[in-house]
């Protein structure tokens, strides 16, 4: 890197600690708008990492950027508790005519991990039991509580034990790497055994505050759990007065087609913990549930001094009217369509290519080794990145091994960036 930004490298490294500043690919920007991210230097890069799937609404929507501005000249902070702003009420009032039926209450936080920390306190608070269930493979954020319940890659929990105790995992129904080694099309969801296994071995129902789980497995992988294992797991949860909390920080807003995944699946968690795109990349997030529930959560059982900002809430607001007057959905199934039809093209070309799922526009590309028995191939997928990247298009890893690739374009995509993306792609992958 030359020219105007190459110092900031060195800059950062100075100052900002290598555990934020060291990831993939780490390009100096000076500005974004939609789709595209552009350098010091006049790089352009056609980003379809979408600020990890937060700019549902593309970079700086005008309307966004409006709402903010106005917001900001009103009032910047409250906080929530001792000021009362007509942002956060409204966005409430908003929010509850999109999630799923009967979610219709918010505790308002700052991001995804907080709101993973508030749905477990939630959990263990109303249910008076102390043990939360999670699947291996899932990626729940970085504070300790969201750490404790993260199996995605070993390295996010290296050196941080103790965590949270009562703690349990079952393995996530991962279809194209069955825990139980069977094909999904007459596996009859025997996975769901693992869960009565732990209830014989491990802990009593009776003593599970939750279980929490991605509906689509984010950090861990991409890949959509069986509607019929969701159902399974809900009705599990009814004989047991078990809460279910659906992670939908990655998937909601929008990125699977419909406003949250769980709205795909036919099951209605009792808890969802939602950020990302909520506010078009300013930090939001929200623990959500019903008011019958959110109202046993006593005054002062949880709190925060910057959660539901105000500018923040407007910010929301404003990317809940782009979803209604740009027709994002429809955007999405339709572009989401279409690019799993060129990707599963593309999987029957190239061996290298294991498997291609995924529901709207969070779509995941694995990549293995040819001739093995889907053994995973983390360099084949940092070769493809690198490919990507070198012809201006940003895309981003996941899975265990960072074998998967993550095809998440902003929601706003048109026909032709969307085309041209998939070429760039295409184009890397037959490189390898």
């Amino acid at each position: 890197m030359t020219g105007i930004g190459s110092d900031w490298y060195t800059r950062a490294g100075k100052r900002i600690s290598c555990s934020l500043v060291r990831d993939w690919p780490n390009v100096p920007v000076e500005r974004a708008q939609g789709c595209y991210a552009y350098g010091p230097n006049g790089e352009k890069y056609l980003d379809f990492c979408s600020g990890m799937a937060s700019a549902n609404t593309g970079h700086c929507h005008p309307r966004v950027v409006a709402a903010i501005k106005e917001q900001s000249e009103r009032l910047l902070h409250g906080p929530m508790g001792v000021l009362l702003y007509e942002p956060i009420v409204k966005l409430a009032e908003e929010l509850a005519t999109v999630t799923p039926a009967g979610l219709d209450s918010f505790f308002f936080l700052n991001s995804g991990s907080e709101a993973i920390e508030g749905a477990i306190k939630l959990a263990r608070y109303v249910t008076e039991r102390p043990a939360i269930v999670a699947f291996t493979g899932g990626f729940h954020g970085r504070t300790m509580g969201a750490a404790s319940v993260t199996t995605s890659k070993s390295k996010y929990r290296r050196h941080y034990e103790p965590f949270m105790g009562s703690t349990y995992f079952v393995p996530y129904p991962y279809c194209f790497r069955c825990p139980l080694g069977l094909e999904p099309d007459r596996c009859g969801v025997k996975c769901f055994r693992l869960i009565h296994d732990l209830f014989d071995h491990c802990v009593q129902p009776s003593d599970v505050a939750a279980f929490i789980i991605e509906p689509i497995l984010g950090e861990g992988g991409y890949t959509p759990a069986p509607p019929e294992y969701l159902a399974m797991l809900r009705k599990a949860c009814d004989e047991q007065g078990i809460m279910l909390i659906f992670d939908e920080v990655q998937s909601g807003f929008g990125r699977t087609g419909t406003m949250f995944a769980a709205q795909g699946t036919g099951v209605t968690p009792d808890i969802m913990a939602i950020a990302k795109g909520i506010a078009s990349g300013l930090p939001l997030g929200a623990t959500v549930t019903s008011t019958a529930l959110m109202s046993k959560w006593s005054t002062g059982a949880h709190g925060t001094t910057f959660g539901g900002n105000p500018v923040c809430c407007a910010a929301a607001l404003a990317t809940l009217e782009v979803f209604r007057e740009e027709d994002l959905l429809n955007n999405v199934k339709e572009r989401g369509n279409r690019a799993l039809e060129y990707l599963k093209g593309l999987r029957d070309r190239y061996p290298s290519i294991g498997d291609v799922r995924g529901r709207g526009l969070m779509i995941g590309i694995e990549m293995v080794k040819p001739g093995t028995n889907r053994e995973p191939d983390p360099t084949a997928a940092e070769s493809v990145l690198k490919g990507c990247l070198k012809r201006g298009l940003i895309l981003y890893p996941a899975g265990t091994y960072s074998q998967v690739i993550r095809f998440i374009p902003p929601l706003i995509v048109s026909e032709e960036d969307l085309e041209l993306g998939l070429r760039i792609l295409e184009r890397a992958i037959s490189e390898i």
